[in-house]
């Protein structure tokens, strides 16, 4: 087998995945990443002031149903359980999410059965439309208007700067509706979170005698040949923004610090327009098993906005323009040579963490079938479109 010297863009779960594999296979590996720490923007760390296991860049809840996936992911960390459980404040009064029996029964005052339940929002829903065109029809058509101006309508302007009318449907059918009193978010069979965090998980997949990590590094400053380069980078920059600059939604995060127990749970979303964030997420919370040894918490108010040039890019728009300029891009990688682009920021698409972990896992399969062929490494791995 032709062993190769190669450069990995990322330190995020995609790249840290390929890197341990091909360390592993016997290849050199350069990893690279521009911030001071691994783990992308699932980079968990110990608040300097409280002690507390802080998710820095928003929460992460791991979450699957693939069992190759939480079974690699258990190796480098063990694992605590976890059911990420949330609560919404919408009118002034608290519910729970997702949108279940109990929601149902407090939001209209009533003690309806499940199959009571699913009779009343039936009645509620909008019949008139067969086939959604936006985010707003398919709540209307799911729920009706009295739940989706209640949770979703408010919640989705702010979340993404526009009225949901110009958002695709698809992205409301990931949002469950259950007529139980069940109020666990995900229905994975497979559900934790980390008890040394994410980058700790990170941290140990990069340690390998084959594999070099510079951190603070772009990929622009390293002028190294590599026989083939994996970039998990935003694919517009990797070409200079040449085409223009792909849309992006970031967040900007307000510390609370307090004594004690700030909000009673670790995610409370709010609904209203009228209140300019999204949600607050108090940290300790995540880490259920060690909350009570600490006496001061740490809560992060989330406020969602438009990406700039010099910000975090956290979730792709893929708005019709964006989705032309993202084609664009594509023709053009797929003329470049000796490269590969994945991830969230490589394909500009929503991935979830288990979702990254599963398509890398697959990519190292097939890398491991072409060099053995001495065939060539696709630019893409999946379909970015």
């Amino acid at each position: 087998m032709l062993l190769m010297r190669v450069c990995i863009v990322g330190a995020g779960f995609s790249g840290a995945i390929i890197a341990r594999h091909l360390a592993q296979k016997g290849h050199e590996v350069v990893l690279l990443d521009e911030r001071p720490h691994a783990g992308g923007n699932c980079h968990t760390e110990r608040d300097a002031a409280t002690g507390i296991m802080v998710h820095r860049y928003g929460p992460h809840i791991f979450h699957t149903a693939d069992q190759r996936a939480w079974d690699y992911i258990n190796q480098f960390g063990k694992f605590r359980p976890y059911v990420n459980r949330v609560k919404a404040i919408s009118q002034g009064r608290v519910y729970t999410l997702p949108v279940n029996l109990l929601t149902i029964n407090q939001f209209f005052g009533k003690t309806l059965s499940p199959k009571e339940a699913r009779t009343f929002i039936e009645s509620k829903a909008d019949k008139s439309i067969k086939n959604p065109q936006n985010f707003e029809e398919q709540a209307l058509s799911m729920i009706g208007p009295d739940l989706y101006r209640a949770f979703f309508h408010g919640y989705t302007c702010k979340q993404w700067g526009m009225e949901p009318t110009e958002l695709p449907a698809s992205i409301l059918k990931r949002l469950p509706l259950r007529f139980n009193y069940d109020d666990n978010y995900f229905n994975h069979p497979y559900q934790g979170m980390p008890e040394d965090g994410y980058t700790a998980i990170i941290e140990n997949i990069l340690k390998h005698d084959r594999i070099e990590v510079r951190l603070g590094t772009s990929f622009e400053a390293v002028a190294e040949e590599f026989d083939h380069v994996f970039y998990t980078g935003p694919i517009d920059r990797y070409f200079g923004f040449r085409l223009g600059r792909l849309g992006y939604r970031t967040l900007d995060f307000e510390r609370i610090e307090d004594e004690g127990d700030y909000q009673g749970t670790a995610v409370i979303n709010y609904c209203d327009q009228s209140v300019p964030f999204t949600r607050i997420s108090e940290h300790k919370h995540f880490a259920p098993w060690e909350a009570d040894k600490f006496s001061r918490t740490v809560c992060f108010r989330e406020y969602s906005r438009l990406a700039g040039e010099q910000d975090i890019p956290y979730y792709p728009i893929r708005q019709v323009h964006e989705k032309r300029m993202l084609e664009s891009y594509i023709e053009l990688a797929r003329t470049e040579k000796k490269i590969s682009f994945l991830g969230r920021l490589g394909t500009y698409r929503y991935l979830d963490m288990d979702v990254t972990i599963s398509e890398a896992l697959a990519a190292c399969d097939r890398i491991d079938q072409l060099v053995a062929a001495g065939e060539a490494i696709p630019v893409f791995f999946v379909d970015p479109t």
